[in-house]
């Protein structure tokens, strides 16, 4: 058995994630206490509570998601359990490199946390939307997107094979939405968001991040964590700081990380934090062979969980 880790992003949030975890595993209420202590946010009320239009907000989100999934991470290590390799989707890279070692838990923590304000503050004004466009290869979206003649509109996440979320001005997006229809997606889906992410518009919060990342300490090495950007293991001579900058105005290639980590060898995929998206991502990837798929979001998909 090969296992790898999967950690998902923005998203993935609903009121009331990582409650019944608080409630069971003191190993879970200590990662939402350190939370709160590094951030000043008491991130385990607006994470239960709500209300959601303070939890839908990038800068409680991000927290929120990387918190439970750190959570989760303490009680599987406790189990024994680690995976050999691992990816994020987006914010969840972050929760990856703090597992493996490249980031403290506590500058982790700290840097997702000005990543979030970064998102939120430093994001530009205007209409923006993002859309998933099902049924579709990645050529036939990029062309989509090339045809549309008024507005910005590019591909932003290649998320599995046959689900690519575009991202854009919001009539720009509609357009490509309709010329995606024609050239054979089976469904558009307008998506609840408010910034053209993953996209060049974003250069802005490229720089800002930048300079949170070059004050924090950073572990190079030969990582066991996949790159959204391309697919490849982090090694020792990456510029971490610098593709992590790159990262959120770049699109996220998870299609690419999927592969990668199925021709490593890998056999079992854990979802490691709020929702089931990722689970669904590698099921549309319908690898050759027995591959287990293991979504850990809750008590007793925990309880259950054992080698």
């Amino acid at each position: 058995m090969k296992i790898a880790y999967l950690f998902p992003g923005q998203g993935t949030q609903t009121i009331g994630m990582g409650k019944d975890l608080y409630e069971k595993y003191d190993e879970v209420k200590n990662i939402y206490n350190k939370v709160k202590e590094i951030t000043g946010i008491d991130i385990a009320k607006i994470s239960f509570e709500g209300p959601e239009e303070e939890l839908n907000k990038t800068q409680n989100t991000q927290l929120a998601v990387l918190t439970e999934s750190l959570a989760i991470l303490e009680v599987l290590k406790k189990k024994g359990i680690k995976a050999e390799i691992s990816a994020g989707l987006s914010l969840g890279e972050y929760t990856a490199l703090i597992e493996d070692g490249v980031f403290s838990l506590e500058d982790g923590i700290k840097l997702v946390q000005k990543r979030g304000e970064i998102m939120q503050n430093y994001t530009p004004n205007g209409n923006w939307k993002m859309a998933a466009i099902l049924g579709l290869d990645e050529k036939s979206v990029e062309d989509v997107c090339k045809k549309v003649e008024n507005g910005f509109v590019v591909p932003a996440n290649y998320n599995t094979i046959g689900q690519i979320v575009i991202s854009g001005e919001e009539q720009a997006v509609i357009e490509a939405g309709e010329l995606a229809k024609q050239a054979g997606a089976k469904k558009v889906a307008i998506l609840n968001t408010a910034g053209p992410f993953h996209t060049s518009k974003l250069v802005d919060c490229s720089a800002k991040l930048k300079e949170e990342l070059d004050k924090i300490p950073i572990n190079s090495k030969d990582s066991k964590v996949v790159k959204n950007i391309d697919g490849t293991r982090y090694s020792e001579n990456d510029d971490v700081a610098k593709i992590l900058a790159n990262h959120i105005m770049n699109p996220v290639r998870f299609t690419s990380c999927l592969q990668t980590m199925f021709d490593d060898g890998v056999d079992t995929f854990v979802e490691v934090g709020p929702g089931k998206t990722l689970s669904a991502f590698v099921k549309r990837m319908k690898f050759e062979g027995e591959i287990s798929i293991i979504s850990l979001n809750n008590v007793q998909a925990l309880e259950d969980f054992n080698l």
